[in-house]
């Protein structure tokens, strides 16, 4: 019963967590037996990884206007392209990964990584989408409105 509630919680509850869901379904086993239980079969729990903002909305460029309106269908390649940062824990630390995606294949036509959040980052990834698909002219680029998609070099990539 331990190993099932564990392996429900998907590895996360550790073993106050599993007495509590064990008492949801009638059974009252000890925290410290369940805690046995766990150490007997190798059973430890995984810390939750915390959530962490990657989007600076809280600054003073100009943002451009939503022209994409939450529709991301597109009807052919090189109509709307979608921008987004996140970030990946790797042997060497935490690294920020920058993306293009068109929106038409849903493939990622570019992308950038480094170890800093910054415009550079979001500029390779746009750079490389548009060597990779020729610089298309009228391409919607939508992203969220942080300060590394306002800033004066990406937006000068994209007009």
């Amino acid at each position: 019963m331990i190993k099932e509630a564990f392996d429900d919680s998907k590895a996360r509850n550790g073993a106050r967590r599993i007495q509590v869901d064990l008492a949801e379904h009638g059974d009252k086993p000890d925290v410290k037996t369940i805690r046995n239980s766990m150490a007997r079969q190798g059973l430890v729990a995984k810390a939750a990884r915390k959530f962490k903002v990657t989007t600076d909305s809280n600054h003073t460029l100009p943002v451009a206007p939503n022209l994409l309106e939450q529709d991301f269908n597109a009807t052919g390649p090189n109509q709307k392209w979608v921008g987004d940062i996140t970030y990946l824990m790797t042997n060497e630390g935490w690294l920020y990964l920058a993306v293009i995606i068109d929106l038409y294949s849903r493939t990622v036509i570019g992308w950038s990584m480094s170890n800093r959040m910054t415009a550079d980052l979001v500029c390779d990834a746009l750079k490389m989408a548009l060597f990779r698909r020729g610089r298309p002219k009228k391409v919607i680029v939508h992203s969220d409105r942080g300060s590394q998609y306002c800033s004066h070099d990406y937006r000068d990539l994209i007009t």
